[in-house]
């Protein structure tokens, strides 16, 4: 019997084989778990960029006017829509409530960053956008009150 593991752990077929078990590995990760973890870490992105925009206003109003120069839209109107868009999208993402809606408005924001603003920040852009991206296609996930929405609403029509 030892003769015999000997054999097969120093065969190639079975190094190949527990090469594949070990890769396959992360595919045991629930998909809820990256939903959720893919939430968290963008809420926390929108949040904290709201929560510098609130701390100091009249800076805010300032680089809205002088440095972000977004075209059609008066300073004074993209701040605060900006700030209540970051707030409101930051908040249902992370509840995982209206998340397809929320992260629809903020790869809208997003994309007037990347477009108007700081155009050479593309890669951290690419990054928010991707994890959005996960949001808007494939939802919140079971770890979400859009989950529990849909599960309480389709019990109740039965």
């Amino acid at each position: 019997m030892t003769a015999i593991s000997e054999q097969s752990s120093s065969n190639p077929a079975g190094s190949v084989g527990l090469y594949k078990r070990i890769i396959k590995l992360p595919e045991r990760i629930p998909f809820s778990l990256i939903q959720l973890a893919a939430r968290v870490a963008v809420a926390h992105v929108f949040w904290q960029s709201a929560q510098t925009k609130l701390a100091s206003w009249p800076v805010t109003l300032q680089l809205f006017a002088n440095e972000y120069n977004l075209p059609f839209v008066d300073p004074s109107i993209a701040a605060p829509l900006a700030t209540a868009a970051e707030l409101a999208g930051s908040v249902l993402i992370f509840l995982g409530l209206f998340s397809r809606v929320a992260a629809l408005m903020l790869l809208g924001v997003v994309s007037v960053i990347q477009i108007f603003v700081y155009p050479e920040s593309w890669a951290e852009h690419l990054l928010w956008a991707s994890l959005l991206l996960l949001v808007l296609t494939r939802g919140a996930g079971p770890l979400s009150l859009d989950y529990v929405a849909e599960r309480t609403l389709s019990t109740s029509r039965k």
